[in-house]
């Protein structure tokens, strides 16, 4: 029963973050789908500061996950009552798929920077 929680409890965090994380897109594109095609210079400092915060709470995310994970399996390993292998391991996995979506956004990230640092102008 503890691991059907444990499971219940991680699938309402993901859908939670998948919530947080399409509303954080919307907010984003939102500003730039109003009226025309944006010119040169048509990013707002509004705009840059919005996609800057959600890539900073994304970043800041994943580093809680990985403390989190640490500090569990430390737990673990000295034996702390509390603390069970089932509870480490599903910390553990959510820290590494927080870290490969990470990993994956900074990819797609560092692709649209070099195609667009290719065209021409």
């Amino acid at each position: 029963m503890i691991e059907r929680a444990d499971i219940s409890s991680l699938l309402s965090q993901m859908r939670s973050l998948r919530a947080e994380m399409q509303s954080g897109v919307r907010q984003v594109e939102l500003p730039s789908l109003q009226g025309a095609l944006p010119g040169p210079g048509g990013i707002t400092q509004a705009d840059k500061n919005s996609f800057a915060t959600l890539l900073k709470s994304a970043v800041n995310s994943v580093n809680e996950q990985q403390k989190s994970a640490n500090h569990l399996r430390e737990a673990y390993e000295r034996g702390d009552a509390g603390v069970d292998l089932p509870q480490v391991m599903i910390q553990a996995q959510k820290a590494s798929v927080s870290f490969e979506a990470m990993t994956q956004v900074r990819n797609r990230l560092v692709s649209a920077y070099e195609d667009i640092s290719k065209m021409p102008i």
